[in-house]
Protein backbone atom coordinates (compact mmCIF):
# COMPACT_ATOMS: atom_id res chain seq x y z
CA UNK A 1 0.00 0.00 0.00
CA UNK A 2 1.34 3.41 -0.95
CA UNK A 3 0.97 6.14 1.65
CA UNK A 4 0.91 9.05 -0.80
CA UNK A 5 -0.88 9.55 -4.12
CA UNK A 6 1.36 12.10 -5.80
CA UNK A 7 4.25 12.66 -3.42
CA UNK A 8 5.10 16.10 -2.09
CA UNK A 9 3.03 18.94 -3.57
CA UNK A 10 3.24 22.71 -3.31
CA UNK A 11 -0.15 23.63 -1.86
CA UNK A 12 -1.87 26.45 -0.05
CA UNK A 13 -2.53 25.39 3.53
CA UNK A 14 -6.30 25.59 3.11
CA UNK A 15 -6.24 23.42 0.00
CA UNK A 16 -4.04 20.86 1.73
CA UNK A 17 -6.42 20.66 4.69
CA UNK A 18 -9.41 20.30 2.35
CA UNK A 19 -7.71 17.34 0.67
CA UNK A 20 -6.98 15.79 4.06
CA UNK A 21 -10.62 16.17 5.11
CA UNK A 22 -11.73 14.56 1.84
CA UNK A 23 -9.49 11.57 2.54
CA UNK A 24 -11.31 11.10 5.87
CA UNK A 25 -14.58 10.59 3.93
CA UNK A 26 -16.93 12.84 5.94
CA UNK A 27 -20.62 12.16 5.53
CA UNK A 28 -21.64 15.76 6.23
CA UNK A 29 -19.78 19.05 5.78
CA UNK A 30 -21.69 22.09 7.05
CA UNK A 31 -20.17 25.52 6.73
CA UNK A 32 -20.58 29.25 6.70
CA UNK A 33 -17.72 31.25 5.14
CA UNK A 34 -15.57 33.51 7.27
CA UNK A 35 -11.96 34.50 6.62
CA UNK A 36 -9.46 32.96 6.86
CA UNK A 37 -11.06 29.48 6.73
CA UNK A 38 -13.21 30.09 3.62
CA UNK A 39 -10.86 28.42 1.14
CA UNK A 40 -11.15 25.13 3.03
CA UNK A 41 -14.93 24.86 2.81
CA UNK A 42 -14.96 26.25 -0.74
CA UNK A 43 -12.64 23.44 -1.83
CA UNK A 44 -14.78 20.84 -0.06
CA UNK A 45 -17.90 22.26 -1.72
CA UNK A 46 -16.25 21.94 -5.12
CA UNK A 47 -15.20 18.36 -4.34
CA UNK A 48 -18.77 17.38 -3.45
CA UNK A 49 -20.16 19.06 -6.58
CA UNK A 50 -17.62 17.38 -8.86
CA UNK A 51 -18.13 13.98 -7.26
CA UNK A 52 -14.54 13.63 -6.04
CA UNK A 53 -15.91 13.56 -2.47
CA UNK A 54 -18.67 10.97 -2.85
CA UNK A 55 -21.36 10.08 -0.32
CA UNK A 56 -21.02 13.45 1.39
CA UNK A 57 -23.75 16.03 1.90
CA UNK A 58 -22.51 19.63 1.80
CA UNK A 59 -24.83 21.99 3.64
CA UNK A 60 -24.32 25.72 3.15
CA UNK A 61 -26.00 27.28 6.18
CA UNK A 62 -26.98 30.84 7.06
CA UNK A 63 -24.66 31.38 10.04
CA UNK A 64 -21.95 29.86 12.18
CA UNK A 65 -24.50 29.03 14.86
CA UNK A 66 -26.44 27.10 12.22
CA UNK A 67 -23.25 25.35 11.07
CA UNK A 68 -22.59 23.92 14.53
CA UNK A 69 -26.28 23.12 15.02
CA UNK A 70 -26.31 21.11 11.79
CA UNK A 71 -23.06 19.43 12.84
CA UNK A 72 -24.68 18.40 16.13
CA UNK A 73 -27.64 16.88 14.33
CA UNK A 74 -25.63 15.02 11.72
CA UNK A 75 -23.10 13.70 14.24
CA UNK A 76 -25.88 12.57 16.58
CA UNK A 77 -27.35 10.68 13.62
CA UNK A 78 -24.06 8.83 13.17
CA UNK A 79 -22.43 10.74 10.29
CA UNK A 80 -18.75 11.62 10.27
CA UNK A 81 -19.06 15.40 10.49
CA UNK A 82 -16.79 18.35 9.74
CA UNK A 83 -17.03 22.13 9.84
CA UNK A 84 -14.70 25.14 10.06
CA UNK A 85 -14.79 28.66 11.44
CA UNK A 86 -12.74 31.53 12.88
CA UNK A 87 -12.87 34.57 15.16
CA UNK A 88 -16.34 36.14 15.60
CA UNK A 89 -17.79 33.10 13.84
CA UNK A 90 -16.54 30.86 16.63
CA UNK A 91 -18.06 33.21 19.18
CA UNK A 92 -21.36 33.22 17.29
CA UNK A 93 -21.58 29.42 17.52
CA UNK A 94 -20.30 29.30 21.13
CA UNK A 95 -23.58 28.12 22.67
CA UNK A 96 -23.71 25.19 20.27
CA UNK A 97 -19.96 24.53 20.72
CA UNK A 98 -20.56 23.76 24.39
CA UNK A 99 -23.60 21.64 23.52
CA UNK A 100 -21.61 19.51 21.07
CA UNK A 101 -19.06 18.68 23.77
CA UNK A 102 -21.68 18.04 26.44
CA UNK A 103 -23.48 15.63 24.13
CA UNK A 104 -20.24 13.75 23.44
CA UNK A 105 -20.34 14.15 19.66
CA UNK A 106 -17.16 13.38 17.64
CA UNK A 107 -17.23 16.46 15.41
CA UNK A 108 -13.97 17.74 13.88
CA UNK A 109 -13.67 21.49 13.30
CA UNK A 110 -10.89 23.62 11.88
CA UNK A 111 -10.35 26.93 13.62
CA UNK A 112 -8.28 29.17 11.36
CA UNK A 113 -7.10 31.20 14.32
CA UNK A 114 -7.77 34.91 14.08
CA UNK A 115 -8.03 37.86 16.46
CA UNK A 116 -11.31 38.76 18.13
CA UNK A 117 -12.59 42.33 17.86
CA UNK A 118 -13.03 45.02 18.94
CA UNK A 119 -11.19 46.68 17.30
CA UNK A 120 -11.99 44.78 14.11
CA UNK A 121 -9.03 42.70 13.01
CA UNK A 122 -8.92 39.80 10.55
CA UNK A 123 -5.31 38.77 11.16
CA UNK A 124 -3.86 35.98 13.21
CA UNK A 125 -3.50 35.36 16.88
CA UNK A 126 -4.97 32.71 19.20
CA UNK A 127 -7.65 34.71 21.00
CA UNK A 128 -10.54 32.99 19.21
CA UNK A 129 -9.59 29.35 19.74
CA UNK A 130 -8.39 29.91 23.30
CA UNK A 131 -11.63 31.68 24.20
CA UNK A 132 -13.24 28.22 23.96
CA UNK A 133 -10.60 26.40 25.99
CA UNK A 134 -13.10 25.27 28.63
CA UNK A 135 -15.89 24.32 26.22
CA UNK A 136 -15.10 20.61 26.45
CA UNK A 137 -13.45 20.31 23.02
CA UNK A 138 -9.98 18.90 22.53
CA UNK A 139 -7.66 21.48 20.92
CA UNK A 140 -4.68 20.55 18.75
CA UNK A 141 -2.36 23.27 17.36
CA UNK A 142 -0.46 22.84 14.08
CA UNK A 143 3.02 24.30 13.71
CA UNK A 144 3.01 24.11 9.90
CA UNK A 145 0.80 22.96 7.05
CA UNK A 146 2.13 19.41 6.97
CA UNK A 147 1.23 19.03 10.62
CA UNK A 148 -2.18 20.59 9.91
CA UNK A 149 -2.84 17.83 7.35
CA UNK A 150 -1.66 15.10 9.70
CA UNK A 151 -3.56 16.41 12.74
CA UNK A 152 -6.87 16.69 10.88
CA UNK A 153 -6.84 13.03 9.93
CA UNK A 154 -5.77 11.99 13.42
CA UNK A 155 -8.52 14.20 14.87
CA UNK A 156 -11.28 12.00 13.44
CA UNK A 157 -9.78 8.90 15.05
CA UNK A 158 -9.27 10.67 18.40
CA UNK A 159 -12.77 12.18 18.42
CA UNK A 160 -14.49 8.92 17.55
CA UNK A 161 -12.62 6.87 20.14
CA UNK A 162 -13.19 9.36 22.96
CA UNK A 163 -16.62 10.53 21.78
CA UNK A 164 -15.46 14.11 22.17
CA UNK A 165 -15.25 16.88 19.54
CA UNK A 166 -11.83 18.08 18.38
CA UNK A 167 -10.68 21.50 17.16
CA UNK A 168 -7.63 21.56 14.94
CA UNK A 169 -6.25 25.09 15.21
CA UNK A 170 -4.03 26.48 12.47
CA UNK A 171 -2.80 30.05 12.25
CA UNK A 172 -5.02 32.11 9.98
CA UNK A 173 -3.34 33.48 6.83
CA UNK A 174 0.14 32.58 8.16
CA UNK A 175 -0.68 28.93 7.46
CA UNK A 176 -4.08 28.85 5.74
CA UNK A 177 -2.94 31.08 2.88
CA UNK A 178 0.74 30.09 2.76
CA UNK A 179 2.18 27.82 0.09
CA UNK A 180 4.20 24.94 1.51
CA UNK A 181 5.44 21.57 0.37
CA UNK A 182 2.93 19.06 1.73
CA UNK A 183 2.59 15.29 1.46
CA UNK A 184 -1.09 14.29 1.23
CA UNK A 185 -1.68 10.67 2.31
CA UNK A 186 -3.32 8.40 -0.24
CA UNK A 187 -6.96 7.44 0.06
CA UNK A 188 -6.08 3.78 0.65
CA UNK A 189 -3.65 4.73 3.42
CA UNK A 190 -6.18 6.94 5.20
CA UNK A 191 -8.89 4.28 4.84
CA UNK A 192 -6.56 1.80 6.52
CA UNK A 193 -5.62 4.26 9.26
CA UNK A 194 -9.07 5.50 10.28
CA UNK A 195 -11.78 3.28 11.74
CA UNK A 196 -14.74 2.95 9.35
CA UNK A 197 -17.23 5.80 9.58
CA UNK A 198 -19.96 3.16 9.89
CA UNK A 199 -18.59 2.37 13.37
CA UNK A 200 -19.67 5.79 14.68
CA UNK A 201 -22.36 5.34 17.31
CA UNK A 202 -25.62 7.08 16.41
CA UNK A 203 -27.29 8.85 19.29
CA UNK A 204 -30.44 9.15 17.18
CA UNK A 205 -31.66 5.94 15.57
CA UNK A 206 -35.19 5.32 14.34
CA UNK A 207 -34.80 1.66 15.26
CA UNK A 208 -34.18 2.57 18.88
CA UNK A 209 -35.90 5.93 19.52
CA UNK A 210 -34.53 8.06 22.32
CA UNK A 211 -34.11 11.63 23.48
CA UNK A 212 -30.94 13.64 22.95
CA UNK A 213 -30.00 16.68 25.00
CA UNK A 214 -32.38 16.27 27.91
CA UNK A 215 -32.41 18.47 30.99
CA UNK A 216 -30.05 17.44 33.80
CA UNK A 217 -31.14 18.48 37.27
CA UNK A 218 -29.01 19.06 40.38
CA UNK A 219 -29.28 15.37 41.23
CA UNK A 220 -27.11 14.29 38.24
CA UNK A 221 -25.43 17.42 36.83
CA UNK A 222 -22.28 17.03 38.94
CA UNK A 223 -21.94 13.43 37.80
CA UNK A 224 -22.15 14.40 34.12
CA UNK A 225 -19.28 16.85 34.66
CA UNK A 226 -17.31 14.18 36.48
CA UNK A 227 -17.68 11.81 33.51
CA UNK A 228 -16.58 14.56 31.10
CA UNK A 229 -13.61 15.36 33.33
CA UNK A 230 -12.49 11.74 33.26
CA UNK A 231 -12.84 11.64 29.47
CA UNK A 232 -10.40 14.52 29.21
CA UNK A 233 -8.00 12.84 31.61
CA UNK A 234 -8.10 9.74 29.41
CA UNK A 235 -7.57 11.90 26.32
CA UNK A 236 -3.84 12.28 27.10
CA UNK A 237 -3.17 8.63 26.29
CA UNK A 238 -5.52 8.57 23.29
CA UNK A 239 -3.91 11.62 21.65
CA UNK A 240 -0.50 10.10 22.21
CA UNK A 241 -1.59 6.70 20.89
CA UNK A 242 -2.88 8.02 17.57
CA UNK A 243 0.23 10.17 17.14
CA UNK A 244 2.36 7.05 17.52
CA UNK A 245 0.17 5.10 15.09
CA UNK A 246 0.59 7.91 12.59
CA UNK A 247 4.37 7.65 12.87
CA UNK A 248 4.22 3.86 12.52
CA UNK A 249 2.04 4.15 9.39
CA UNK A 250 3.40 7.20 7.58
CA UNK A 251 6.85 7.71 9.10
CA UNK A 252 6.07 11.29 10.12
CA UNK A 253 6.45 12.36 13.72
CA UNK A 254 3.21 14.32 14.00
CA UNK A 255 0.63 14.69 16.72
CA UNK A 256 1.06 13.75 20.35
CA UNK A 257 1.10 16.21 23.21
CA UNK A 258 4.44 18.04 23.12
CA UNK A 259 7.31 18.51 20.67
CA UNK A 260 10.94 19.38 21.41
CA UNK A 261 13.27 21.36 19.15
CA UNK A 262 16.99 21.38 19.85
CA UNK A 263 20.16 22.30 17.97
CA UNK A 264 22.58 19.49 17.20
CA UNK A 265 26.36 19.83 17.22
CA UNK A 266 26.35 20.55 13.47
CA UNK A 267 23.81 23.38 13.87
CA UNK A 268 20.78 21.49 12.55
CA UNK A 269 17.50 22.04 14.42
CA UNK A 270 15.41 18.93 14.86
CA UNK A 271 11.89 18.56 16.21
CA UNK A 272 10.68 15.36 17.84
CA UNK A 273 7.45 14.35 19.53
CA UNK A 274 8.00 13.78 23.23
CA UNK A 275 7.21 10.18 24.20
CA UNK A 276 4.52 10.06 26.84
CA UNK A 277 6.22 7.33 28.86
CA UNK A 278 7.88 8.78 31.93
CA UNK A 279 11.64 8.68 32.14
CA UNK A 280 12.29 8.83 28.37
CA UNK A 281 12.92 12.57 28.16
CA UNK A 282 16.05 14.45 29.13
CA UNK A 283 15.15 17.18 31.57
CA UNK A 284 16.78 20.58 31.22
CA UNK A 285 19.67 21.61 33.44
CA UNK A 286 19.64 24.97 35.32
CA UNK A 287 21.68 26.73 32.63
CA UNK A 288 19.22 26.12 29.80
CA UNK A 289 16.53 28.60 28.80
CA UNK A 290 13.21 27.05 27.86
CA UNK A 291 11.01 28.78 25.27
CA UNK A 292 7.42 27.53 24.99
CA UNK A 293 5.10 28.38 22.08
CA UNK A 294 2.24 27.09 19.94
CA UNK A 295 1.47 27.27 16.23
CA UNK A 296 3.55 28.87 13.49
CA UNK A 297 5.74 30.78 15.97
CA UNK A 298 7.62 27.51 16.44
CA UNK A 299 8.92 27.65 12.87
CA UNK A 300 10.30 31.16 13.31
CA UNK A 301 11.88 30.28 16.63
CA UNK A 302 13.57 27.21 15.14
CA UNK A 303 15.40 29.49 12.70
CA UNK A 304 16.85 31.44 15.62
CA UNK A 305 18.24 28.50 17.60
CA UNK A 306 21.54 28.04 15.66
CA UNK A 307 22.36 31.75 16.01
CA UNK A 308 21.77 31.63 19.75
CA UNK A 309 23.80 28.43 20.07
CA UNK A 310 26.74 30.17 18.36
CA UNK A 311 26.49 32.86 21.04
CA UNK A 312 26.68 30.24 23.76
CA UNK A 313 23.02 30.58 24.78
CA UNK A 314 21.53 27.16 25.38
CA UNK A 315 17.86 27.00 24.46
CA UNK A 316 15.28 24.23 24.49
CA UNK A 317 12.23 25.04 22.37
CA UNK A 318 9.03 23.33 23.50
CA UNK A 319 6.00 23.20 21.21
CA UNK A 320 2.58 22.58 22.69
CA UNK A 321 0.62 20.47 20.21
CA UNK A 322 -2.22 19.55 22.56
CA UNK A 323 -3.64 22.50 24.49
CA UNK A 324 -6.63 20.41 25.50
CA UNK A 325 -5.88 18.06 27.08
CA UNK A 326 -2.99 20.05 28.54
CA UNK A 327 0.23 18.03 29.08
CA UNK A 328 1.00 19.02 32.68
CA UNK A 329 3.04 15.96 33.70
CA UNK A 330 4.99 15.80 30.45
CA UNK A 331 5.89 19.48 30.67
CA UNK A 332 7.26 19.08 34.18
CA UNK A 333 9.48 16.28 32.91
CA UNK A 334 10.64 18.30 29.90
CA UNK A 335 11.42 21.42 31.95
CA UNK A 336 13.51 19.47 34.43
CA UNK A 337 15.74 21.79 36.45
CA UNK A 338 15.47 24.80 34.14
CA UNK A 339 15.15 28.05 36.04
CA UNK A 340 14.10 30.39 33.20
CA UNK A 341 11.01 29.66 31.11
CA UNK A 342 9.88 32.12 28.41
CA UNK A 343 6.29 31.69 27.17
CA UNK A 344 5.21 33.22 23.85
CA UNK A 345 1.56 34.17 24.29
CA UNK A 346 -0.67 34.83 21.27
CA UNK A 347 -3.71 35.56 23.45
CA UNK A 348 -3.99 37.77 26.52
CA UNK A 349 -6.28 37.79 29.55
CA UNK A 350 -6.73 41.50 30.14
CA UNK A 351 -5.39 42.60 33.49
CA UNK A 352 -4.13 39.08 34.23
CA UNK A 353 -1.56 37.89 31.69
CA UNK A 354 -1.11 35.39 28.88
CA UNK A 355 -3.53 32.49 28.42
CA UNK A 356 -0.80 29.93 27.69
CA UNK A 357 1.28 31.30 30.58
CA UNK A 358 -1.56 30.59 32.99
CA UNK A 359 -1.50 26.92 31.99
CA UNK A 360 2.30 26.75 32.18
CA UNK A 361 2.41 28.27 35.65
CA UNK A 362 -0.24 25.86 36.88
CA UNK A 363 1.75 22.91 35.52
CA UNK A 364 5.07 24.15 36.95
CA UNK A 365 3.78 25.62 40.21
CA UNK A 366 6.28 23.71 42.40
CA UNK A 367 9.19 23.40 39.95
CA UNK A 368 11.12 26.47 41.09
CA UNK A 369 11.25 27.82 37.52
CA UNK A 370 10.75 31.53 36.89
CA UNK A 371 8.12 31.92 34.16
CA UNK A 372 8.32 35.01 31.91
CA UNK A 373 5.19 35.64 29.79
CA UNK A 374 5.56 37.55 26.52
CA UNK A 375 2.61 38.91 24.52
CA UNK A 376 3.58 38.64 20.86
CA UNK A 377 2.00 38.59 17.44
CA UNK A 378 -1.37 39.96 18.56
CA UNK A 379 -3.70 40.90 15.72
CA UNK A 380 -1.25 39.60 13.14
CA UNK A 381 1.80 41.67 14.08
CA UNK A 382 4.82 39.84 12.61
CA UNK A 383 6.92 37.77 15.00
CA UNK A 384 10.39 38.17 13.53
CA UNK A 385 13.58 36.20 14.02
CA UNK A 386 15.29 39.40 15.16
CA UNK A 387 12.72 40.05 17.88
CA UNK A 388 12.74 36.45 19.12
CA UNK A 389 16.55 36.36 19.26
CA UNK A 390 16.65 39.57 21.28
CA UNK A 391 13.94 38.24 23.57
CA UNK A 392 16.03 35.19 24.45
CA UNK A 393 19.11 37.36 24.94
CA UNK A 394 17.12 39.47 27.40
CA UNK A 395 16.10 36.30 29.22
CA UNK A 396 19.72 35.16 29.41
CA UNK A 397 20.64 38.51 31.00
CA UNK A 398 17.79 38.29 33.48
CA UNK A 399 16.01 41.31 31.99
CA UNK A 400 12.53 39.86 31.47
CA UNK A 401 9.77 40.56 33.97
CA UNK A 402 7.73 37.81 35.60
CA UNK A 403 4.70 39.93 34.75
CA UNK A 404 3.52 40.27 31.16
CA UNK A 405 6.20 41.49 28.75
CA UNK A 406 5.09 43.02 25.43
CA UNK A 407 7.27 42.22 22.42
CA UNK A 408 7.77 45.04 19.90
CA UNK A 409 5.35 47.32 21.73
CA UNK A 410 5.04 50.70 19.96
CA UNK A 411 5.54 53.09 22.85
CA UNK A 412 4.92 56.11 20.58
CA UNK A 413 1.38 54.89 19.89
CA UNK A 414 0.76 54.10 23.57
CA UNK A 415 2.06 57.50 24.68
CA UNK A 416 -0.06 59.29 22.07
CA UNK A 417 -3.14 57.36 23.18
CA UNK A 418 -2.58 58.25 26.84
CA UNK A 419 -2.06 61.90 25.93
CA UNK A 420 -5.16 61.94 23.72
CA UNK A 421 -7.22 60.29 26.43
CA UNK A 422 -6.15 62.87 28.99
CA UNK A 423 -6.91 65.71 26.58
CA UNK A 424 -10.30 64.24 25.72
CA UNK A 425 -11.22 63.92 29.37
CA UNK A 426 -10.16 67.51 30.09
CA UNK A 427 -12.14 68.84 27.14
CA UNK A 428 -15.23 66.77 27.91
CA UNK A 429 -15.15 64.71 24.72
CA UNK A 430 -15.70 61.47 26.61
CA UNK A 431 -13.92 58.16 26.76
CA UNK A 432 -10.40 57.14 25.92
CA UNK A 433 -11.84 55.11 23.04
CA UNK A 434 -13.16 58.30 21.50
CA UNK A 435 -9.77 59.92 21.89
CA UNK A 436 -8.15 57.05 20.00
CA UNK A 437 -10.09 58.18 16.91
CA UNK A 438 -7.29 60.60 16.10
CA UNK A 439 -5.26 57.54 15.01
CA UNK A 440 -1.70 57.64 13.69
CA UNK A 441 -2.12 61.05 12.05
CA UNK A 442 -1.84 62.83 15.38
CA UNK A 443 -4.53 65.30 14.30
CA UNK A 444 -7.10 65.81 17.06
CA UNK A 445 -10.79 65.16 16.75
CA UNK A 446 -12.75 68.41 16.86
CA UNK A 447 -14.53 68.77 20.17
CA UNK A 448 -18.22 67.92 20.02
CA UNK A 449 -20.81 70.61 20.72
CA UNK A 450 -23.93 70.14 22.77
CA UNK A 451 -27.33 71.14 21.37
CA UNK A 452 -30.31 70.88 23.69
CA UNK A 453 -33.90 70.74 22.45
CA UNK A 454 -36.78 70.73 24.92
CA UNK A 455 -40.03 69.15 23.79
CA UNK A 456 -43.23 69.40 25.82
CA UNK A 457 -45.81 66.67 26.22
CA UNK A 458 -48.07 66.07 23.23
CA UNK A 459 -51.73 67.19 23.00
CA UNK A 460 -52.98 63.91 24.39
CA UNK A 461 -51.47 64.72 27.73
CA UNK A 462 -49.08 61.77 27.56
CA UNK A 463 -45.46 62.47 28.48
CA UNK A 464 -43.14 63.00 25.56
CA UNK A 465 -40.50 60.48 24.43
CA UNK A 466 -37.83 59.72 27.00
CA UNK A 467 -34.73 61.85 26.62
CA UNK A 468 -31.96 60.32 24.52
CA UNK A 469 -28.37 61.25 23.85
CA UNK A 470 -26.65 60.47 20.54
CA UNK A 471 -23.03 61.29 19.76
CA UNK A 472 -21.19 61.16 16.43
CA UNK A 473 -17.51 62.05 16.35
CA UNK A 474 -15.71 62.47 13.04
CA UNK A 475 -11.92 62.93 12.83
CA UNK A 476 -10.11 65.17 10.37
CA UNK A 477 -9.75 63.80 6.85
CA UNK A 478 -6.46 63.00 5.11
CA UNK A 479 -6.13 66.54 3.74
CA UNK A 480 -5.75 67.92 7.23
CA UNK A 481 -9.09 69.76 7.08
CA UNK A 482 -11.56 68.97 9.82
CA UNK A 483 -14.43 66.83 8.68
CA UNK A 484 -18.05 67.71 9.33
CA UNK A 485 -18.46 68.93 12.86
CA UNK A 486 -19.48 66.30 15.38
CA UNK A 487 -22.55 67.05 17.39
CA UNK A 488 -24.11 65.77 20.55
CA UNK A 489 -27.89 66.10 20.53
CA UNK A 490 -29.76 65.88 23.78
CA UNK A 491 -33.51 65.76 23.68
CA UNK A 492 -35.13 66.46 27.02
CA UNK A 493 -38.89 65.84 27.15
CA UNK A 494 -40.49 66.47 30.50
CA UNK A 495 -43.80 64.91 31.39
CA UNK A 496 -46.91 67.11 31.16
CA UNK A 497 -48.16 69.10 34.11
CA UNK A 498 -50.77 66.57 35.14
CA UNK A 499 -48.19 63.79 35.25
CA UNK A 500 -45.77 65.96 37.20
CA UNK A 501 -48.40 66.51 39.87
Amino acid sequence: MTTSDTGVQLLEGSQAVAQAISRARPGVVCAYPISPQTHIVEALSAAVRKGTLPHCEYINVESEFAAMSVAIGSSAAGARTYTATASQGLLYMAEAVYNAAGLGLPIVMTVASRAIGSPINIWNDHSDSLSQRDSGWLQLFAADNQEAVDLHIQAFAIAEELRLPVMVCMDGFVLTHALELVDIPSQDAVDAFLPPASDIHAEMDVATPGTVGTMAGPDIFTETKYVSYQQHVAAHDVVEKWGQRWFDTFGRDAGGLVRLYETSDDGVVGGTKVPAASGKVRGCDPNEIVVIAMGSTLGTMQAVLPELADEGIRVRLVGITSFRPFPDALLREVIGQARRVVVIDRAVQLGIGGVLTGEIRRALYDSGASVHPVAAGLGGRPITEKSLAELVRQASRGELDVHLNWMDLRHDVVDAAVEASARATAEGVGSAAAAMAEGDSGRPVQRAERVTVETPADDSGRPGQRAQRATVETPADDSGRLSQRAERATVETPANQETEK
